[in-house]
């Protein structure tokens, strides 16, 4: 799902990825914490796979729901590119994503359910390890 990315001038204090909730934990310098879930990361990523080359183009992503972080890998000082355990490795989350992720999350998971109820796809609980 494409999304609008203000510049928020911060940067990430500390990364942390919680392997066993799936959970993101994101500190930045503003004392922003942000805990965003895989599969909300993977659905919102901002490749040309899912938002396609201009708007119209976009994809929604369903079938997210075990998705895992298998790997954080930086990219230059202003991103990292977030691998997943479905083989999705071409998104990068430069700050600015991320932190748009993190302070819109209820926002913007909202509005990810009510685009899948209005393609009729029903979202299943994922699996707790």
């Amino acid at each position: 799902m494409r999304i609008e990315i203000p510049p928020c001038h911060h940067v990430p204090t500390e990364i942390k990825l919680h392997q066993v909730s799936g959970i993101l934990e994101i500190h930045f310098d503003d004392g922003s914490i942000f805990e965003m879930p895989a599969e909300y990361l993977r659905v919102y990523t901002q490749s040309a796979e899912a938002v396609g080359h201009g708007p119209g183009q976009e994809t929604l992503q369903t079938g997210k729901e075990d998705v895992a972080i298998t790997d954080i890998l930086p990219v230059g000082n202003y991103a990292v590119k977030l691998v997943f355990s479905d083989g999705h490795d071409t998104g990068i989350y430069s700050w600015d994503l991320l932190y748009k992720l993190g302070s819109d999350f209820p926002l913007l998971w909202s509005q990810y359910l009510e685009e899948l109820q209005a393609a009729g796809i029903s979202r299943r609980s994922p699996i707790t390890h």
